[in-house]
């Protein structure tokens, strides 16, 4: 096995085990013994980590209510050549995380940054629900109110993909009595606890999992609900429904690979769907 391998210089986005202490990487390893500051979502949850493998650096804050502060603090740092790294508190750095403003200024001042990758939550419950993961829409915390809530998804209803989101328990039952009642009954899958222990996926409809959890309670642990896509002719698309869901399409997939995944579900033909994906892009809508 080849040993340690030299760290550049820059910003290092490292991602870190959801669970299961393994699942580090071998390269995540040597950026945080090589790494002159390592910044942290939480720095007490980041020295357990640190301790299980003996890094010794001391991890200084960086989190939602000081990024603003520390970013000059960490270009200075990087201006002076030393190797930054960033953690949260699970999985990778930026998704639904701290850190996308300082990796944005990072960039602006013409810095490297690198990314390390690793256990991400939502890619390890899309492989393991059942759903179809050839194409899927990341979108993060639901609002917390139920009438936002209702209104984020309706904007997601037509989207021809596999929808994934993080949610707390508190909610998760009266959020997925809100999928049911905009998306329908899909297929669902409720992911928790992932490379744990007590890991588990239950996976049904959006109503029957909207009653299990409203009968049972709030699970523990943290949690990923994913949803599956719209079945092709499940829906009356109009022309706002196509428009929408290419809109949504088009900046992941592009013109060509937006078109023909809207065609798969609304019955609309490709040609006529290309055609008015060019638009919105050259429009400047999506």
């Amino acid at each position: 096995m080849p040993g340690p391998q030299p760290v550049a210089a820059g910003l290092h986005l490292v991602a870190t085990p959801i669970g299961n202490l393994r699942d580090i990487t071998l390269r995540a390893l040597d950026t945080l013994h090589a790494a002159d500051r390592i910044y942290a979502e939480d720095t007490r949850v980041a020295r357990k980590l640190l301790d299980a493998y003996g890094v010794s650096a001391k991890p200084r804050p960086c989190h939602d209510h000081n990024e603003d502060r520390v970013t000059p603090e960490i270009l200075a740092a990087l201006e002076a050549g030393e190797t930054v790294a960033l953690v949260s508190d699970a999985g990778t750095p930026l998704v639904s995380d701290p850190g996308f403003r300082l990796a944005r200024a990072a960039l602006e001042a013409g810095h490297r940054v690198h990314s390390l990758p690793g256990a991400c939550a939502p890619i390890a419950a899309l492989t393991i629900s059942g759903l179809p993961s050839d194409t899927f829409l990341f979108d993060g915390f639901p609002p917390s109110k139920t009438a936002a809530r209702k209104k984020r998804f309706e904007v997601l209803r037509t989207v021809p993909a596999t929808l994934v989101f993080f949610e707390s328990a508190q909610r998760l039952a009266a959020s997925l009595s809100d999928m049911a009642k905009v998306f329908g009954s899909r297929p669902a899958a409720v992911a928790r606890e992932l490379t744990k222990k007590f890991e588990e996926v239950r996976r049904g409809t959006l109503d029957d999992l909207a009653a299990h959890y409203d009968a049972e309670g709030p699970p523990r642990g943290e949690i990923v609900v994913l949803c599956g896509p719209p079945e092709a002719g499940s829906l009356d698309w109009g022309e706002a429904d196509v428009d929408a869901a290419l809109a949504e399409a088009v900046p992941a997939l592009g013109v060509k690979g937006a078109s023909q995944a809207v065609a798969g579900v609304s019955g609309w033909s490709k040609r006529d769907l290309y055609a008015r994906a060019q638009a919105l892009k050259d429009s400047g809508t999506p």
